[in-house]
């Protein structure tokens, strides 16, 4: 016959145990939804100006992204064809800059604005995106980062309106939530139209929430940089020639004026590094401030972002590539914001 003490020692131990249970069956999903890769496609229009160059790092350097391409993407400040122009940018950015001897695809994007929010505009990089849109669904979205004009994201929405059921879109965009006149919006103000008008699911980044947070001072971007290998090299060579030739004042000896590195804010949202909150969508006018509620949608606003905590990511990211691959340093290469 067992003893009341004995009973006492079997139940004393197992609650010891059951914390240790606890802890082990509860930390194994959420291991393997930290392994999970985010399946995600890239729509940019490096060449207009610095900012889209770290997006693009940050991007191909992050093991949580399965990056399945990158799409170069037009503005009026590239060379026509811009679409042409920006891609031959991207591929000297990855095989070039990071040294990147496999990689993902690099697809070329439309060179000229939509002729209104109806028509699209087919190009090697819409036929991609609906491509690969086709492996994903509701309940498994492909991400589409957006940092430059929206043109080839809506063209693929008009083309197959299906795809907003396979698709979701974080885009840095708009001066504040009020709209306003912002360069990506302005670029393609009737893709964007195109792109609130349908269902697909839409996460913004606002310019001013980049001010906020993703500024940086001359002096913020030397220590971020200087020293860091190649890649620190490359970003601060071009950090310097855009911050004299745009953003210091002429004949005058003041660096107390900063640069946004603007595009960072969708990478931030994906990786779980900033605040947000939902909005009823409204319908974008021509003058790129907002009419009447589109019912039954909304758009996810952006408000802050953990920028600490995201630079200390990509900086460990840049010096751990740079630990696993040889990147010669070179003196004699174009600025990609200025390339021919």
């Amino acid at each position: 016959m067992i003893s009341l003490n004995q009973i006492c020692l079997v139940l004393t131990k197992s609650l010891q145990l059951f914390p240790t249970l606890f802890f082990l069956l509860t930390s194994f999903p959420a291991a393997s939804a930290q392994t999970t890769k985010i399946p995600v496609v890239l729509s940019t229009d490096v060449g207009n100006e610095i900012d889209d160059q770290w997006a693009i790092t940050y991007l191909l350097l992050q093991p949580r992204f399965k990056v399945l391409g990158v799409m170069s993407a037009q503005a009026p400040t590239i060379p026509a064809p811009a679409g042409h122009m920006s891609y031959r940018i991207l591929v000297d950015v990855v095989e070039n800059r990071l040294r990147m001897k496999t990689h993902p695809p690099l697809i070329e994007g439309g060179s000229e604005p939509l002729a209104n929010a109806q028509t699209p505009q087919s190009s090697p990089a819409v036929k991609f995106l609906i491509e690969q849109s086709k492996r994903f669904s509701r309940e498994h979205r492909l991400t589409v980062l957006m940092i430059g004009a929206a043109t080839d994201v809506a063209s693929a929405i008009l083309i197959d309106p299906t795809i907003v059921d396979r698709i979701r879109v974080v885009q840095m965009g708009f001066t504040d939530e009020n709209g306003g006149e912002e360069f990506n919006i302005a670029n393609d103000v009737h893709a964007v139209q195109a792109i609130l008008n349908s269902r697909v699911p839409l996460v913004i980044g606002p310019g001013n929430v980049c001010r906020a947070s993703l500024s940086l001072t001359f002096d913020e971007a030397r220590r971020m940089l200087v020293g860091r290998g190649a890649i620190g090299k490359w970003l601060w060579e071009e950090y310097q020639a855009w911050y004299f030739r745009y953003v210091k004042p002429l004949r005058v000896n003041d660096f107390s004026k900063s640069w946004v590195i603007w595009d960072d804010i969708t990478l931030a949202y994906v990786l779980g590094m900033t605040t947000q909150h939902t909005t009823t969508r409204r319908q974008l006018l021509d003058n790129m401030t907002f009419g009447s509620t589109i019912h039954d949608h909304d758009v996810i606003w952006i408000t802050d972002v953990d920028e600490t905590r995201m630079w200390s990511d990509f900086l460990t990211l840049v010096d751990d590539y740079q630990r696993k691959h040889r990147i010669p340093v070179s003196e004699k290469r174009r600025l990609t914001f200025l390339m021919p």
